[in-house]
């Protein structure tokens, strides 16, 4: 039975490349439109040559025989074949290959999830990007943690500000239990990006964080990871004093490299958190 699911895997696999293929003329890949076609769209060899392999390679690809594919190869074909995000999604997905996540799509997020997450009301919560840069957040998370948008942009980072305590990070409250939560994220980040940390914004951070920070440094070179952070942490607030809350952490599904935390506060902490929003 896994074996016939394999096989037709492969074929819809190889189905798909075709169907892609013949949508697309020579000229939009940058190619002469050479002589008169029998049928429409790319030849096989156009697109090995095109993508940096062999025809035999790609033939045997797209016959869906069993045959090893990599995550450059793919991206590659991506490329070529001028997949749009869901169809590169399909693509990885058929070829059991894991997704590449683009830091590009990280610089900012659509206006809706701020929408979300100011119609939380008292609920916390943030939005961060795959290397934990703070994309957005709530009222409410601004009331306890301070206002991350009078940081420095390129301080506007959970790794950052939890790891490297400078003059401007004195208006965020961070959490009771600093340090375990701090090795915590700096696991899950490991996890997030151990297949990319040639890439030159992720290497630029963690030498920023090297250097900034020696518990960083010491942390980093354990090799530790984990998937996620433990449910509950605990915040001593300058207002209204200790806050205890369970967290929960989404993917976004438009964007798989950014994360939604939430913070859900005991009986106490939401009081406190009504008073809080109540006054300022």
């Amino acid at each position: 039975m896994q074996q016939h699911s394999e096989k037709q895997r492969r074929k819809e696999l190889g189905e798909f490349l075709r169907t892609r293929r013949t949508n697309l003329s020579s000229q939009q890949i940058g190619m002469p439109p050479g002589l008169r076609r029998r049928t429409p769209g790319l030849r096989r060899e156009e697109v090995a040559i095109a993508a940096g392999m062999s025809t035999t390679w790609y033939t045997s690809l797209e016959q869906g025989r069993d045959i090893q594919v990599s995550s450059s190869i793919l991206s590659s074909l991506a490329n070529v074949l001028q997949l749009t995000e869901d169809e590169q999604t399909y693509l990885f997905t058929l070829a059991k290959q894991p997704l590449p996540l683009k830091i590009s799509q990280e610089k900012s997020v659509p206006r809706i999830y701020q929408h979300v997450l100011d119609e939380m009301g008292m609920l916390p919560a943030l939005l961060t990007g795959r290397t934990y840069d703070i994309l957005g957040w709530n009222r409410a998370a601004r009331m306890v943690f301070g206002d991350f948008g009078k940081l420095p942009e390129n301080e506007r980072n959970l790794l950052w500000l939890l790891f490297a305590r400078t003059p401007s990070h004195s208006q965020i409250t961070l959490f009771v239990e600093q340090e375990p939560y701090a090795q915590e994220i700096l696991e899950t980040f490991r996890s997030r990006v151990n297949r990319d940390l040639d890439e030159p914004e992720i290497a630029a951070l963690i030498e920023r964080l090297q250097q900034a920070s020696p518990i960083f440094q010491k942390l980093w070179s354990e090799h530790n990871v984990r998937s996620t952070c433990s449910g509950r942490k605990r915040l001593s607030h300058p207002l209204v004093g200790n806050l205890s809350f369970e967290t929960a952490t989404f993917q976004v599904m438009e964007h798989p490299a950014i994360r939604c935390h939430l913070f859900s506060g005991d009986e106490e902490t939401t009081r406190k958190l009504q008073q809080l929003l109540a006054e300022r």
